[in-house]
């Protein structure tokens, strides 16, 4: 057994908070450079360029990425053989991103209640979601989500029967209603099957895979490339002023479900989004 102080764990998500606000993913950081020198139309190269020079000037100021820091939504992959030593782990979580958004000078942007819209002040709390896992390993991730995107985000229950081009339709239709709204270009999570709040957990997770990654399957895979494909075919582009780079990539998580259902749900990141992981 393997012991782990919590307080190890509230300085890593606080540290996790501010990175994640202040650094783009490389892989994504990457992609956004390389779409620059691919896209054909003026304006889109234009507006992809001047999200480059943003990235630089918050990594040469050390200030966030974009002014929504977002809500922090942390996933926490817990090793069976670790023992923590302290009273509550959800605790620590969470004083970790008080102090990672108060430090950091990150914008507070929970509400404590969503109809009286009271603000916590620091951020808290954060949305988490753990799984246990073999070993005495802990995996820490965060991924702080601004709501621009994340308001257009969209889940639906499909017939059995549904096939491909059915899921396809629906997540372009998602896009055409999110628009210049989720400031493309867009990482498109998907989560196909589970159930109802599964699914959604899913297409979460989804947004936290390195875009350079594709699913394992190669169904999948292809599937991917197949919904990016035609994606980039609605000519919203950067920022909405058109062009064919409307999103970066499109990544599926997908799970068992019911014989009577097809769980489908599309959670949309914007171009800045955000992660950072740390294995304790």
């Amino acid at each position: 057994m393997r012991e782990i102080d919590l307080k190890t764990v509230e300085t890593a998500i606080r540290n996790l908070c501010i990175a994640a606000n202040r650094v783009l993913p490389e892989d994504l950081s990457k992609l956004l450079k390389k779409s620059a020198e691919s896209e054909s139309d003026p304006l889109a190269v234009s507006v992809l360029n001047d999200l480059v020079l943003n990235l630089e000037a918050a990594d040469e100021l050390c200030v966030p990425i974009c002014q929504d820091t977002g809500m922090a939504v942390v996933f926490a992959e817990i090793g069976k053989d670790i023992h923590f030593l302290g009273e509550d782990f959800e605790e620590a979580i969470n004083r970790g991103v008080s102090k990672g958004y108060s430090e950091g000078y990150l914008r507070a942007s929970v509400v404590k209640d969503p109809l009286n819209r009271v603000n916590t002040g620091d951020n808290t709390p954060a949305i988490i979601h753990t799984k246990l896992i073999k070993g005495d390993k802990l995996k820490l991730t965060v991924a702080p989500k601004g709501f621009g995107s994340e308001n257009k985000s969209r889940l639906i229950m499909l017939n059995p029967s549904a096939g491909k081009e059915e899921i396809k339709q629906f997540v372009v239709d998602t896009v055409i209603a999110a628009g210049s709204s989720a400031c493309p270009p867009m990482v498109i999570g998907i989560g196909l099957g589970g159930d109802f709040e599964y699914c959604a957990y899913l297409a979460k997770k989804a947004l936290c895979r390195p875009v350079s990654q594709s699913n394992d399957s190669d169904f999948y895979a292809e599937f991917e490339r197949e919904i990016l494909e035609a994606v980039n075919k609605l000519n919203i582009g950067p920022q909405g002023f058109g062009g064919s780079t409307t999103a970066f990539s499109v990544a599926i998580e997908q799970a068992p479900t019911h014989i009577a259902g097809l769980p489908l749900a599309v959670n949309i990141g914007c171009h800045v989004t955000r992660h950072a992981s740390i294995v304790i």
